[in-house]
C-alpha cells in the first residue's frame, strides 16, 4: 500500500516532465509514424482516386520490378560505391582534421579555422550545386588553372570516374567540419593524467596521439560508424540531383534519383514506395548488425 502511494507521489511530480515532452511525442507519431501506413502502396497498383482501400493489389510485383529493371544492378551499385566512399571518408577525414587542430594552441586561431570549415553545412545542395558548376564547368575557374598549366581541361561534371570523385571530395568539404565537432568534444573529455603519464614514459605527441587519443575516440568511431551503415543506401539525393546530368547517368545514377526519373515523374507512387522500404529494411539490418559487432568487439551498447 505504501509503495502504491509512493508511486503515485512519484507520478504526480514527474507529471510536468510527461507534459513538456507530450508534444514531441504527438509530433513523432503524426510525422515519423502515422505515415507508415502509406507502405501498403508498395504492394498495390496505387491509384490516388482510388485511394489505399479500393487500389488493386499486386502483392511483389513492384520488388520483381525494382531487380529486373536493366539498369537497376548498375543504379544498386552506383549507390553502394558513392555511400561506401562517402562513410569511410567522413569519418577518416574529421578524426584527422580534429587531431590537428587539438594541437593547435593559438585560441583565436583555432576558433576561427572551426568556424571556417563549418561554413558549407549550412549551405544547401542548391546553393552549392550552382557554385560547383561554375567553378568545375569547361569554362570554370579549375580548368582555367588546368590550361594555364599545359593539361587538358577536365570534365569534372560530364566524365562518370570523374563525377563520382566529385561527389565524394565536394560531400567531404561540405561536411567535415561540422561531423568534427563531435571528435573534438570526446578529446576534451579525456583525462589529462594520461598524457602526463604517456609523457613522464617518454611518449612524445605523435605517440600520445596514437596511444592515448585514438583509443579513448573509440566509442564515438563505433557510435559514428554504426549510425552511418543505416544510411548505406542514401548516397545523397540532394547533391547528386543537383550535379548531375545524363552524360553520367550509368555512373553516377543512385537509387533516390532513380526512383525520381523512372518513378515519381511518371506517377508510379507505389514503386517508389516499394523501393523505400526495400532501402528502410536493408538499412534496418545493417544497423543490427553493426551494432552486434560494436558491441562484441567495442563494448558499446546503448541498453
Amino acid at each position: 500500500m505504501m509503495e502504491t502511494k509512493k508511486g503515485r507521489k512519484r507520478g504526480i511530480r514527474q507529471l510536468p516532465l510527461h507534459m513538456l515532452i507530450l508534444p514531441s511525442v504527438i509530433g513523432l507519431l503524426l510525422f515519423n509514424y502515422y505515415p507508415m501506413a502509406g507502405l501498403v502502396m508498395a504492394f498495390q497498383d496505387y491509384k490516388p482516386r482510388l485511394g489505399y482501400l479500393h487500389s488493386p493489389w499486386v502483392g511483389l510485383s513492384h520488388f520483381e520490378y525494382m531487380f529486373t529493371y536493366p539498369d537497376s544492378v548498375q543504379v544498386i551499385w552506383n549507390t553502394l560505391l558513392i555511400a561506401s566512399l562517402k562513410i569511410a571518408a567522413n569519418i577518416v577525414v574529421p578524426i584527422v582534421f580534429a587531431l590537428l587542430l587539438n594541437e593547435v594552441r593559438a585560441l583565436f586561431f583555432k576558433r576561427f579555422v572551426q568556424t571556417l570549415v563549418y561554413l558549407p553545412h549550412f549551405l544547401s545542395w542548391v546553393i552549392l550545386g550552382g557554385i560547383l558548376t561554375d567553378i568545375l564547368g569547361n569554362k570554370g575557374i579549375v580548368n582555367h588553372l588546368i590550361s594555364a598549366l599545359g593539361a587538358d581541361p577536365i570534365f569534372f561534371l560530364g566524365d562518370g570516374t570523374w563525377f563520382r570523385i566529385t561527389v565524394v571530395v565536394s560531400d567531404i568539404w561540405k561536411e567535415f567540419g561540422f561531423s568534427t565537432i563531435i571528435y573534438l568534444a570526446a578529446m576534451s573529455g579525456i583525462n589529462m593524467s594520461l598524457y602526463e603519464a604517456a609523457e613522464m614514459d617518454g611518449a612524445g605527441r605523435f605517440k600520445q596521439t596514437f596511444h592515448v587519443t585514438l583509443p579513448a575516440l573509440v566509442p564515438v568511431i563505433l557510435v559514428v560508424g554504426t549510425l552511418a551503415l543505416g544510411n548505406i543506401l542514401n548516397a545523397g539525393f540532394d547533391q547528386i540531383f543537383n550535379l548531375y546530368n545524363p552524360l553520367v547517368y550509368r555512373e553516377g545514377d543512385i537509387i533516390d534519383t532513380f526512383v525520381y526519373r523512372i518513378g515519381l515523374m511518371n506517377g508510379s507512387f507505389s514503386f517508389a514506395t516499394a523501393v523505400g522500404l526495400f532501402k528502410s529494411a536493408v538499412g534496418l539490418v545493417l544497423i543490427v548488425i553493426a551494432y552486434r559487432l560494436a558491441y562484441r568487439f567495442g563494448n558499446y551498447r546503448i541498453f
